[in-house]
């Protein structure tokens, strides 16, 4: 009887325990199985060092925030993520070689995260690439951007790049249903006024537009979680101030013109590392 009796109690605190910490993410003692999925934003294209087991056409770091985030928690991580990659790319191969990244998750993955959504329908890259040559045509001057693509882009991914979010992140619950899966947002890549055109080639009135847009695109990743079931890890607030117009070493974002980095308007590796930081603060990850 004391042994049963024993026995009893250790039930009744383990579910209170239960109760008070909620289900742990993997057992004590038992490492993190972390997938990482998403486009160069995951992958930290243009970061050194290149991480020599991915595939060349995906330029994918060793300093990525998944890395970081696999070092800080002993995490035993499988990282898919690749440059240049859509919601597309988690269904169909990217590249030849390069298989759907949703086949990396299994059932028995502890944590997933991501950044995606900005390569979907060209949308983002061909909005500042648009933006910066109607920037150098007018020498820096006035809204030529705005003034000839309107609502179009944020138009597109509300109506398009929204609806793709949900279905991806749908299929990533699916196939990871008791995994903690966390989509991180895109930092900031211009101020809110102003701007950089000696590096950032964006006409002033174009700033608040472009800013306008990656703030619908961020909104879009948010609302998709929330849908989802989600986590989404919000970058707005603590990447203020450390855009592509600002010094090195303050900088999370490397411009166009006077960038460290060969893949530009992307994180460096202080701003992957902070990335990785926000996002363990928000998933309680230790």
């Amino acid at each position: 009887m004391p042994g049963r009796k024993q026995s009893l109690v250790t039930v009744v605190l383990s579910a209170l325990v239960v109760l008070l910490v909620g289900t742990p993410v993997a057992q004590a003692g038992d490492p993190l199985h972390y997938v990482a999925l998403g486009d160069s934003y995951s992958a930290a294209s243009g970061v050194l060092p290149p991480d020599p087991e991915a595939p060349p056409q995906c330029l994918r770091s060793l300093a990525n925030y998944p890395h970081v985030i696999a070092a800080e928690t002993g995490a035993q991580l499988t990282d898919v993520s690749c440059g240049g990659a859509d919601t597309t790319d988690y269904f169909e191969p990217q590249h030849d070689g390069v298989a759907p990244q949703l086949d990396a998750v299994t059932a028995d993955a502890d944590l997933v995260t991501m950044t995606i959504g900005g390569n979907d329908s060209g949308v983002f890259i061909n909005s500042i690439i648009l933006c910066g040559q109607a920037g150098l045509s007018t020498l820096g001057k006035g809204s030529p951007c705005k003034d000839r693509y309107g609502s179009s882009f944020e138009d597109t991914v509300r109506s398009t790049t929204y609806p793709s979010l949900v279905t991806a992140l749908s299929a990533v619950r699916d196939r990871a249903p008791d995994a903690e899966v966390a989509i991180i947002g895109y930092p900031w890549i211009l101020p809110k006024t102003g701007g950089c055109f000696d590096r950032m080639p964006v006409a002033e009135g174009d700033v608040p537009y472009l800013r306008s847009l990656q703030a619908t695109l961020n909104d879009a990743v948010k609302q998709a979680a929330k849908k989802t079931g989600v986590t989404y890890v919000d970058m707005n607030r603590v990447s203020e101030g450390h855009d592509a117009c600002q010094p090195i070493g303050v900088r999370w974002i490397e411009p166009v013109l006077q960038s460290t980095n060969p893949v530009v308007v992307h994180p460096n590796a202080l701003g992957e590392q902070q990335m990785a930081a926000q996002a363990m603060k928000v998933l309680g990850l230790r």
